[in-house]
């Protein structure tokens, strides 16, 4: 199917086979587009507006490239009433990394814990392929704009498979409980959709490193 038979399909028919085929159409297009910088969204995230059209001229994969390093996301055809396709930063630089949007991964859960020292538990700072450097560096001037200075981070894992990426309560302030759920939603735009997130004490883990 074309990029304009796929967008023919009625938003209730479309599911994970036409988001596939979405994508592969998509990274062999070019667009239009709408503003030369990034654009708020309505949930307050920066994104990049693009047309797809007859006259379109900007490869998709060289705007992805850009956006990558940028912490901007994707807007594809926005002035429609809803837009075709909606891409938070984490997929486009997951795009980079590993040539995917999404990962076929475990389903990915969000919370607050409090972990014990349990046998088997993996520790430490996050690899760069796990979180690259250009990616700690948009997620750490985000959190200085908030006025947070020394954001602490760390990878956990009790397969060696499944990694959850945490961060220390306390660097953040020791925001109250009703605060965390918001604070989990907001950071997910950062990473790719299979990434777990959660806060945590160091006061349960050690081995907190800055961001």
């Amino acid at each position: 199917m074309t990029l304009s038979e796929l967008f023919e399909v009625p938003d209730s028919k479309r599911d994970h086979d036409w988001e596939n085929k979405f994508f592969d159409q998509l990274l062999k297009s070019k667009v239009t587009l709408l503003d030369e910088g990034p654009q708020v969204g309505p949930d307050k995230w920066p994104y990049l507006m693009v047309e797809t059209n007859s006259s379109s001229d900007e490869p998709v994969v060289k705007i992805l490239d850009w956006l990558s390093t940028k912490g901007i996301g994707l807007v594809v055809n926005p002035t429609k009433e809803y837009p075709d396709y909606v891409f938070p930063w984490g997929m486009v630089w997951n795009f980079k990394e590993t040539g995917l949007f999404r990962l076929n991964q475990l389903p990915v859960i969000q919370g607050s814990v409090e972990l014990k020292n349990e046998q088997g538990l993996i520790a430490g700072a996050p690899h760069p392929q796990y979180l690259p450097n250009y990616v700690r560096n948009i997620l750490k001037q985000f959190f200085l704009d908030q006025g947070l200075m020394q954001v602490k981070i760390i990878v956990l894992s009790q397969d060696g498979k499944h990694y959850d990426l945490a961060l220390s309560l306390e660097s953040l302030g020791n925001p109250p409980q009703h605060e965390h759920s918001g604070i989990l939603e907001a950071l997910s735009w950062f990473l790719p959709t299979h990434y777990s997130l959660m806060l945590t004490s160091e006061k349960q883990i050690k081995g907190f490193v800055p961001l």
